[in-house]
């Protein structure tokens, strides 16, 4: 009898032992899930998207210089395939577009410090950009292309003709057509520029051989400057172009990847490419 009290005793004990280790995994399981839940909680708050929606306010740094992505018209307002887009895209965030005009080679420091919320302007994805910021899905691709003077038209067919001390190349200081430049075409005399516009005219007033930069640039100004150059225009780079945006950030970078899809999937993005790439009537209000 004594015997089966004390084993009556003992599995009632354990029995008790059991629910109470239940019960306490449970709280744990309760404490450990509403650790990451507050930690998402906080990643929205501190998301720029977040703040976006907050002060109705999408603030966009880009350089007004690199036709036809952003520059300005004659009234001085700043314009261009770039700025088409951000104002679509303000328009269906429900916010006002605030564009922020900032010189290039402080584009990103800018964009770190939280002088605006998004890079829109043209910037080329390479992997030492990419360790500063974030970059979304490529929304064009561009490469490196080049105009001569009309004397070497012919003469000049391949950026490898270029690789030789007797030439003189003019590009912009810092940026991609800068490092293929220097890549590729080593051996020649290279000149930096602050803008391409300064660059380009260096080549059309004969004081350069040729000018490197982005096809859409190039095209354009070869276009309107066909009896005094020559033009490569097979580019011969492969450079992805994508908004920047600062490290940390999901949430934005998940929205501006759908957003980009959808408006590609609409004919949005389409018509607005015809506009700045199928036709140059915008150039009679350019500056």
């Amino acid at each position: 009898m004594k015997k089966f009290i004390v084993s009556v005793f003992y599995t009632a004990v354990m029995a008790l032992a059991l629910l109470l280790a239940g019960c306490g995994s449970e709280k744990k399981e309760a404490g450990e899930s509403a650790a990451p839940a507050a930690a998402k909680v906080d990643i929205w708050e501190q998301s720029t998207l977040n703040k976006i929606l907050k002060n109705k306010v999408l603030r966009v740094g880009l350089e007004a210089g690199y036709m036809p992505f952003e520059l300005k018209d004659k009234s001085g307002n700043i314009v261009g395939f770039d700025v088409d887009i951000a104002k679509m895209m303000a328009e269906d965030m429900g916010v006002k577009l605030e564009l922020v005009n900032t010189a290039w080679d402080g584009i990103i420091p800018a964009l770190l410090t939280d002088k605006f919320d998004i890079i829109m302007s043209g910037m080329t994805i390479t992997p030492q950009r990419n360790l500063q910021v974030n970059f979304c899905d490529p929304y064009i691709v561009v490469g490196q292309t080049i105009f001569v003077k009309k004397d070497l038209e012919g003469k000049i067919t391949s950026y490898k003709d270029l690789d030789d001390p007797k030439y003189t190349i003019a590009t912009k200081l810092g940026v991609t057509a800068d490092y293929a430049s220097k890549k590729y075409m080593g051996k020649a005399n290279i000149k930096l520029y602050e803008t391409e516009q300064e660059g380009a005219m260096e080549v059309l007033n004969g004081k350069a051989d040729a000018f490197v930069y982005d096809l859409p640039y190039n095209a354009i100004f070869y276009a309107q400057n066909k009896e005094k150059l020559g033009f490569i225009d097979e580019p011969f780079t492969y450079e992805p172009l994508a908004w920047a945006v600062r490290k940390g950030d999901p949430d934005f970078v998940n929205f501006l990847n759908n957003y980009l899809a959808q408006i590609k999937g609409d004919g949005r993005y389409q018509a607005t490419y015809d506009k700045w790439f199928g036709s140059t009537d915008w150039l009679k209000d350019i500056q």
